[in-house]
């Protein structure tokens, strides 16, 4: 009972220096507390955190890290492999490179099985997608190495990271062979919230006010590494000009190595989501098929599913349709900012993103980036409704008009189970929105369409989420039951 509390203080004292992340610091608390071998799978996308959680959450645990190169081949991993458990082992002469996984396996069990008898031991792979290359014989060695002696080892947490969030879903969370049922725990990292991400700007002594961490988000999204780039002092504007827009800056090439990092046909992956970068209101699988002339089988499938497990798309189920019909967005910010602005652009340097700012593509794209922002910030919205403890299923929805009725898009809609709908609007701004007598009648028409089609019995609710609230007006009387505020994407 002693070592099990002490343990858990030795880990929140390590956590306490990690920002957010509390469910997935709760996962990782309980796996090392436990009495059992523990095997945890942690993926997202490039740059997420990923390496970081693990390390600050197991720090005073770990006894062996170990991180795949891509595009290595077998021999240069081995030899990687045994530098690294020398330095462990402290050896004056190194010891020979392992033939093979198995032989390296076998060494590793060796040094491991003294320090398990005496306290808690993490064991951490990193890229381990990247470990397994063609004909490595990796994975059927690591699943020995696992099944025969790791699953013994009470004392012993395997955690095991990766960037290629599909391979990993793949070969690991779904396998079907010798690691079939084998993960303990799994974590899929996703990027910071706004209040995340605020609270890391803040622990980097970066003060910034809602608006302007807003403006960062929708150019970077909430990836850790790319936050890691603000500098204190400097405005948005300056910051993004730097990392963005500089020869030197931080996502100079990033867009292309993002994608080169993760997957084998990284052209194809990049075709998708220009499409989708086209084409805010989304494309169904269909639509992305005829936009980027792909074969209408098993690999373009493939495809949307690594782009949408690695977190670059989203798919939303239209309301009252079923998965079949799922309509994909781009839900990754820096790509849509890269394609928008950065790829082929001939502005650089100091005041770069001021002046594009003024620009008529500033308003298109920052509506869009507001409404992918609003997306993902769906359990503050229905906190900021009061609707946090109702049931709900968000979705999209659109109408393709005919010659006899006008069109219609919802970007998001709420179906709720106390027999009412929320139907969000979303709409980017400087300063306070004002409801206008052409803005209005949209309004209105789009409720008509919906109820129309739809024939749903439900009450419907208009929200108006904006970055400074509505103005209020006749308009606004009349047709907002509720608003919501930048401020309170960030509770």
């Amino acid at each position: 009972m002693y070592i099990c509390i002490v343990t858990a203080n030795l880990f929140l004292k390590n956590m306490n220096a990690l920002v957010g992340r509390k469910e997935e610091q709760e996962i990782l608390k309980i796996a090392l507390n436990s009495p059992e071998a523990e095997f945890i799978a942690v993926y997202g996308r490039r740059r997420v955190g990923k390496t970081y959680l693990i390390r600050k959450a197991f720090e005073n645990h770990l006894i062996f890290e170990f991180s795949g190169v891509h595009n290595a081949g077998l021999k240069e991993q081995l030899t990687n492999f045994s530098n690294v458990l020398n330095e462990h082992l402290k050896m004056p002469v190194a010891s020979a490179v392992p033939q093979n996984w198995t032989q390296a396996f076998q060494i590793l069990k060796n040094y491991a099985e003294p320090l398990l008898k005496k306290r808690k031991c993490v064991i951490f792979l990193d890229e381990f997608p990247w470990l397994s290359s063609n004909r490595s014989g990796f994975l059927p060695a690591f699943e020995y190495f696992w099944n025969s002696w790791g699953t013994k080892q009470d004392n012993l947490v395997m955690a095991i990271c990766g960037s290629a969030a599909s391979w990993m879903i793949k070969k690991v969370v779904r396998n079907k062979g010798g690691l079939h049922n084998r993960l303990t725990r799994k974590i899929r990292l996703l990027p910071f919230t706004l209040k995340e991400t605020s609270e890391y700007l803040k622990s980097n002594n970066v003060n910034l006010d809602h608006y302007q961490i807003m403006e960062i988000y929708m150019a970077m999204g909430g990836i850790p590494q790319y936050l890691k780039e603000i500098q204190p002092g400097k405005s948005a504007a300056q910051n993004i000009d730097k990392i963005c827009f500089t020869k030197d800056g931080g996502l100079q090439g990033e867009f292309k190595n993002l994608y080169q990092s993760l997957f084998e046909e990284a052209d194809k992956h990049i075709d998708i989501v220009r499409a989708l970068a086209g084409k805010p209101s989304g494309l169904t699988r269909k639509e992305i098929i005829s936009a980027c002339k792909l074969p209408d089988g098993g690999s373009t499938t493939q495809l949307i599913e690594e782009l949408a497990e690695s977190g670059f798309i989203t798919a939303y189920i239209p309301f009252e349709k079923t998965v079949r019909d799922s309509i994909y967005k781009l839900s990754d910010e820096f790509s849509r900012f890269h394609l928008k602005f950065m790829e082929n652009t001939r502005a650089t340097g100091a005041g770069t993103w001021i002046k594009l700012s003024a620009a008529p593509s500033w308003r298109s794209w920052s509506g869009t980036a507001f409404e992918s922002v609003c997306l993902k910030h769906t359990p503050e919205i229905k906190k900021a409704l009061g609707i946090s403890g109702v049931y709900t299923e968000e979705s999209a929805w659109r109408y393709v008009p005919d010659k006899n009725q006008p069109g219609a898009q919802i970007d998001l809609l709420i179906d709720r189970r106390d027999q009412c709908i929320s139907i969000c609007e979303m709409k980017f701004s400087t300063s306070e929105f004002t409801i206008d007598k052409t803005y209005a009648t949209d309004l209105q028409q789009k409720l008509d369409v919906f109820k129309q089609k739809t024939k749903t019995l439900k009450t419907l609710f208009l929200i108006m989420i904006t970055s400074f609230g509505t103005k209020s007006n006749d308009y606004k009387t009349r047709l907002i039951q509720n608003e919501v505020t930048l401020n309170d994407l960030f509770a």
